[in-house]
């Protein structure tokens, strides 16, 4: 996970869980994978709940920040949560 399009987090999984959360931009699209522990094997979360991409949002508003992005990465990603969450309070 040291590429520029690879972002990570933990969250609670809902059961009383962490689970590990990363991010991968590839080829345009952005995928999202977890794991509970650090030896698991990572899985594809093919509908990533609205708490990851706006975790992925603010991830990407820092490193573009720091210069890590593109400025348009931010705009691309806010499209995406408005294409799978229509209404999403995002700003």
């Amino acid at each position: 996970m040291s590429q520029k399009a690879e972002i990570s987090w933990k969250r609670d999984a809902g059961d009383g869980t962490r689970v590990v959360v990363y991010a991968r931009h590839f080829g345009g699209v952005w995928r999202f994978y977890t794991r509970e522990k650090r030896y698991d094997q990572w899985q594809e979360n093919q509908t990533p709940p609205l708490e990851d991409w706006m975790q992925l949002l603010a991830c990407v508003r820092r490193r573009m920040n720091r210069g890590l992005l593109d400025p348009d990465q931010e705009r691309k990603v806010l499209k995406l949560i408005q294409e799978h969450y229509p209404g999403a309070p995002v700003s």
